[in-house]
């Protein structure tokens, strides 16, 4: 059985930073593409940001570049979402997921992957 746990989510203030972490279980994670998506309120999931298995590439949002970077320790089954400068759009669920078909390129559409964890919240505060 598969299972996402994610963490680290919490309160902060316009400006801080925070660091995700997702881990992995019940299935080989290196080849894996993984994801990070989130959902505000009243507002579809979107994608955050992505990392491949076999080559680390990565891609971003145009609204987090800059500040959130994506990173994996295929050791530790585990992918990490680092989160600077946050501001108030930052604001929702953020959930990790796997698109267990491997390669290098990274899907930015949720239909591409077929697992997910169940979300932290990360509120931040003015």
């Amino acid at each position: 059985q598969v299972q996402l746990v994610e963490s680290g989510g919490g309160l902060v203030q316009a400006g801080d930073s925070l660091r995700l972490s997702c881990a992995v279980s019940g299935r080989t994670f290196r080849t894996d593409i993984m994801g990070w998506f989130r959902q505000a309120p009243g507002k579809e999931r979107e994608f955050v940001a992505g990392i491949s298995g076999s080559t680390g590439s990565t891609a971003y949002a145009d609204s987090v570049k800059d500040r959130f970077t994506i990173s994996r320790d295929n050791v530790k089954n585990t992918v990490y979402l680092q989160m600077n400068s946050l501001t108030l759009e930052d604001t929702a669920i953020y959930y990790c997921a796997v698109r267990p078909a491997g390669g290098t390129f990274v899907y930015s559409t949720r239909h591409m992957y077929t697992y997910w964890g169940q979300g932290t919240q990360v509120t931040v505060s003015s």
